[in-house]
């Protein structure tokens, strides 16, 4: 993996520069052999809300998982809350939601249990005094209040993602990565989960959402970025659906991109934390 923990041309290792939480320059991505990403840049203010928009195997996932540093990184620079990607981040202030992956098999856990590793990492081993509350409001806030005793084996795949995005919650972020939260998920737990993210954006939370289409989330995007190939072809104002994606009775469930890319998705605490 390149080195980029010193500090970078990007800017001073040190507070967000100049309103930016994510800077990108010229980052490339090798998997199995083949390059995934090319030379990929992009900034990140405060408080927008960017997609990232592409066909299936144009990058986009590989892009998140860049960022978090669940596959490494081959060439370019990233700073993301103003420090150069690394042990010196501040995670905690990070919010992550995979690709839609189901909670039903491994250790049986509770809503709860699942939402409440996201209060944990390498630097915080033990749960906070208010970890309960928070844990939660977190699933209140994505529609879910009262499930939290419910083995996630209950519940279906809508709400099995909304747990996912409540771990991503419950750390209160700064800046929340999402990689297709709406695939799969039925249409009043997109509305719900679009209710959650525009309380986010009022409260100041910085969003970048990967996306096959913009659904019930277009009213707040602010920027879409479009990979093909592994390149950005374009970055600018929203775009208008595809044909048919903007049909209420569209499929929102999609294949997700080529094995290569995708890779497994860990549900332990802080799972994009670990020193490298």
């Amino acid at each position: 993996m390149a080195d980029t923990s010193a500090a970078s041309p990007l800017g001073d290792a040190g507070d967000p520069v100049a309103g930016d939480v994510l800077r990108v320059r010229d980052l490339a991505v090798d998997l199995g052999g083949a390059r995934i990403l090319h030379d990929v840049s992009l900034d990140v203010r405060s408080g927008e809300v960017v997609a990232v928009l592409g066909t299936n195997g144009s990058g986009k996932s590989t892009l998140m998982r860049a960022l978090v540093r669940a596959v490494p990184v081959a060439a370019g620079q990233a700073e993301i809350l103003g420090h150069p990607l690394g042990g010196r981040v501040p995670w905690h202030r990070i919010g992550y939601v995979p690709q839609r992956v189901s909670l039903a098999g491994g250790v049986p856990a509770t809503a709860r249990e699942i939402v409440a590793s996201g209060l944990l990492g390498p630097r915080r081993l033990r749960r906070p005094r208010d970890w309960r509350d928070r844990v939660d409001q977190a699933l209140a806030d994505v529609g879910l209040p009262g499930v939290g005793d419910h083995a996630v084996t209950e519940l279906s795949g809508g709400q099995q993602q909304r747990v996912l995005i409540a771990r991503a919650l419950v750390r209160r972020p700064d800046l929340v990565l999402l990689d297709e939260p709406l695939a799969g998920v039925d249409l009043p737990s997109q509305v719900a989960f679009a209710d959650t993210l525009r309380a986010l954006v009022a409260s100041g939370v910085t969003l970048v959402v990967v996306l096959h289409e913009l659904g019930p989330l277009a009213d707040m995007i602010t920027r879409t970025v479009v990979l093909r190939h592994g390149r950005v072809v374009h970055d600018g104002p929203p775009l208008a659906p595809a044909h048919g994606h903007d049909d209420p009775a569209h499929e929102h469930l999609h294949a997700h991109e080529d094995a290569v890319e995708r890779g497994p998705v860990s549900l332990g605490p802080e799972p994009f934390c670990a020193e490298i």
